[in-house]
């Protein structure tokens, strides 16, 4: 009936326009076939009171007002030209005060009032606002179904000019000229090199973090490598000998998959640089991500290349491709046993989620070690070693370590502390954001928590009141294996709104199998580099009156 109502009332509305014109009125209907040439026929309207006329002149009205209506929507859509705008106009209507249009393929849409019905939430869409929705729908397949593009059309209102390309990556002097093309929906921190963390109502809705949404850290410009001339070299013992690993070599070891999350030492350095200035990139809570990871495991190349658990002190230093202006690789290290630990599940890893690494990911070969932090994490991996001392890499001696709130820049002794390895217990918030405002009734709160060395996580506690009062979150995710919990856990609490209350500040702590737990405040944690902030996380949210 709705459908009805839309292509017959406008027509009545013509035809009775019309009815003021001479009672003989002429009808050209156009067939939908274009071959054909419009038919004109002739009725006549007469003024018969007769109920059987007056039923005739209804049906020939009803009739009339459709063929009007369909007429008219053939000839506008025949005659109008779809308006053309720029990528620089869309890039401009990115909220709800300017209007908030997406594009698809070369056709502009005006989703300013779809916003709010979006069935994942408005939040999920304002990721696209001002651009393009391919990489968004890339990641959620659900979209590309015809009654979803049917809905999208309503709201089209016109299509990107021809002439305004997308913009195309030069070959030139700067090393960054060749690195990938990142997701949109990151939120960049540092563009050369390029540091992005995915925003916190993506980065909990899977367990697994896709690919394009993993949060990347970058030290250097990405190498582009040729994965048929990619050599690994790995240095064999003093008599050994030493390996230089094709991929396909690499393949012919047992192939080991495992789910790690991996860490940035300075996720959530933002809230440090709150309390008092740090330096670094200001990292908020996305600076985490899990992946499922596949490749082969150190310690078997390690044993094929001669070396063997030692009874003193030995490192395994990494190095990789990706180099500054003056050569200086990037590297770092781990202890010896942990790398020979199989238990340790330590990865040359060729795969991320069951594709290729991806280049921001170290393609083709990365390491993987469970459980510590990333800065150990090497990509676009170019040669292995066993020393008897940690990497003279500066992120290994110079950076990456923790410092009393007392040590500033004038008395920092970096030889006076340990290189960061396994990192502490971590939770957050990534629903409600701060500064949202909720609806009253109930609130659901969403989050993450993680704890280095494998130590599993036991418990998330979320306060709604700052932490005078607690209550004790679901856990969801993979089991954890006891000192092999290498993953995250994903954590939500659905709880009452106290009635009355206006605000409410949102708090959460983890707890491992160690019984560790996170520091109420940033105070005592505080570090010149930022490093290591696990405090409480804290969401300040309002309530809708």
């Amino acid at each position: 009936m709705l459908l009805l109502h839309r292509t017959v009332v406008p027509g009545l509305r013509q035809a009775y326009r019309l009815k003021s014109a001479p009672s003989r009125l002429c009808i050209r209907a156009c067939s939908t076939n274009d071959s054909f040439q419009p038919q004109c026929s002739s009725h006549a309207i007469s003024g018969d009171n007769s109920s059987t006329r007056g039923w005739r002149v209804m049906g020939t009205l009803l009739g009339l007002g459709a063929v009007l209506a369909y007429h008219d929507h053939r000839c506008r859509a025949a005659e109008e030209s779809p308006r053309l705008y720029t990528r620089e106009e869309v890039r401009s209507h990115s909220s709800p005060e300017t209007g908030i249009w997406v594009t698809l393929g070369s056709e502009v849409f005006d989703v300013t009032e779809f916003v709010d019905l979006h069935p994942g939430g408005p939040s999920k869409l304002m990721l696209a606002a001002g651009g393009p929705l391919e990489p968004f729908w890339a990641l959620y397949a659900v979209h590309n179904q015809s009654h979803v593009r049917e809905i999208l059309a309503q709201y089209k209102i016109g299509e990107l000019s021809p002439d305004d390309k997308a913009a195309s990556i030069l070959k030139t002097s700067d090393p960054y000229a060749d690195d990938p093309i990142r997701h949109p929906a990151l939120k960049v921190n540092s563009q050369r090199p390029f540091n992005a963390e995915p925003p916190p109502e993506l980065l909990t809705e899977n367990y697994i973090t896709p690919n394009p949404i993993f949060f990347t850290r970058n030290h250097l410009p990405v190498p582009n490598l040729d994965p048929d001339t990619y050599r690994l070299h790995v240095v064999g013992p003093p008599g050994g000998q030493s390996l230089c690993l094709s991929l396909d070599d690499l393949y012919q070891f047992p192939k080991h998959e495992i789910t790690v999350t991996l860490q940035c030492a300075g996720n959530r350095r933002s809230e440090m640089t709150r309390f008092k200035e740090v330096r670094g990139l200001e990292w908020s809570a996305g600076a985490i991500s899990t992946a499922r990871w596949a490749g082969a495991r150190l310690c078997d190349v390690l044993a094929q290349a001669g070396h063997q658990l030692s009874e003193t002190e030995a490192h395994v230093c990494f190095e990789g491709l990706d180099s500054d202006p003056t050569g200086t690789a990037y590297g770092a290290s781990i202890p010896l046993a942990r790398a020979m630990d199989p238990e340790a599940e330590v990865l040359l890893a060729y795969e991320m989620n069951g594709q290729p690494l991806p280049r921001d990911h170290g393609f083709p070969v990365r390491v993987v070690v469970p459980g510590v932090v990333g800065a150990r994490h090497v990509k676009w991996l170019g040669k292995v070693s066993v020393e008897p001392e940690e990497s003279y890499s500066h992120w290994q001696r110079r950076d990456y370590k923790g410092f009393s709130p007392c040590v500033d820049w004038d008395t920092v002794d970096f030889d006076s502390a340990p290189s960061i390895q396994e990192l502490p217990v971590q939770s957050a918030i990534t629903q409600p954001k701060d500064g949202e405002t909720i609806e009253s009734g109930e609130v659901t709160v969403k989050g993450y928590a993680w704890s280095g060395g494998g130590r599993a996580v036991v418990r998330v506690d979320v306060s709604l009141d700052g932490g005078l009062t607690w209550q004790v979150a679901e856990l969801d995710g993979e089991e954890q294996h006891a000192r092999k919990a290498w993953a995250w856990r994903l954590w939500q609490l659905q709880a009452p709104v106290p009635a009355g209350k206006k605000e409410l500040n949102i708090v959460c702590k983890a707890v491992d199998d160690s019984y560790n737990v996170q520091p109420d405040t940033v105070a005592p944690i505080w570090n010149l580099r930022g490093v290591l902030s696990n405090a409480w996380h804290r969401v300040h949210v309002h309530v809708a009156p």
